[in-house]
């Protein structure tokens, strides 16, 4: 983590599904090139995604990221071992990495969705009702990350196949017991009072702690409506226009870029734009 740009350093956030992937294909080709510069400058690219700790350690292994990561919406942050120069507080060790859990388990939310299945009787499946056949034909994952996609600790994805009315009812009711529900791309998502914003607030903290004579600027990018909180969180913000859905709205009036290319390539084409074509950080850390 020696980059030093005038004591100046950016953490890039980044959704996956949509926005650094490509929402069909799950191609991150487009991005590679920009992303190696980014890591030859230490510029850390953090994923913040729906997805699960298991898909992100993969992904990391393609990305070639070394990176903390927010797993499931926010639920929870995950810290490499000797990523940074002391043991973060508030957190548990298992298997390398030190986690920040901000909700309870996926087993509590399953609790309450069970007794609202007769209630809203074939309007929606969840993840534990899927085998891993049935993801593969709802995500286009193959099987091995299908499986990946699976292993939920924190929350639960729901596939709705009912009416819009009958959504919202359903999220009333969730609501009132306690659950926060986000749409993303593909299904909405059951967990707890957590969301990637509050992730990004406090691994940002836990850079700022360990690096305190640094001035740190976040950038956060995403494509969906599970990403406002984080889009609003972040120093800057740019929104990935997506193919399948509208891009989410946002109260915020200044430093946020609306890509006009669809995943990868708008990804690229927004941090370029943010952060000027060269990478340049220290030139364009904040845009008007």
């Amino acid at each position: 983590m020696d980059q030093d740009f005038d004591n100046k350093k950016v953490l890039i956030f980044t959704d996956m599904d949509g926005s650094l992937l490509d929402h069909d294909s799950y191609s991150h080709t487009a991005a590679d090139a920009l992303l190696q510069q980014l890591e030859e400058k230490q510029v850390a690219v953090i994923p913040a995604t729906s997805k699960t700790s298991a898909e992100l350690l993969q992904l990391r292994e393609e990305l070639h990221n070394r990176h903390p990561f927010i797993a499931e919406n926010g639920a929870a942050v995950y810290i490499p071992d000797n990523y940074f120069a002391h043991e973060i507080s508030d957190t548990h060790y298992k298997q390398g990495f030190y986690i920040k859990a901000f909700t309870e388990t996926r087993a509590y939310w399953q609790s309450l969705i069970t007794p609202l299945q007769d209630e809203f009787a074939g309007c929606f499946t969840t993840f534990k009702q899927l085998d891993i056949s049935n993801i593969m034909e709802l995500t286009g994952l193959d099987q091995a990350s299908a499986t990946r996609a699976a292993k939920r600790e924190y929350g639960e994805p729901i596939a709705w196949q009912g009416t819009a009315s009958k959504k919202r009812d359903f999220i009333r009711r969730i609501q009132e017991l306690g659950a926060r529900v986000l749409q993303g791309g593909r299904f909405i998502h059951v967990s707890g009072k957590c969301d990637k914003g509050q992730a990004l607030k406090w691994l940002a903290d836990c850079y700022q702690e360990t690096m305190p004579d640094v001035t740190f600027h976040t950038l956060a990018i995403g494509d969906s409506q599970n990403d406002i909180a984080m889009l609003e969180a972040a120093d800057m913000a740019l929104i990935i226009r997506s193919p399948v859905h509208d891009m989410p709205v946002l109260k915020r009036q200044n430093n946020y870029y609306s890509s006009k290319n669809t995943g990868p390539e708008g990804w690229v084409e927004g941090v370029e734009h943010l952060l000027g074509s060269s990478i340049n950080i220290e030139k364009t850390l904040i845009v008007e």
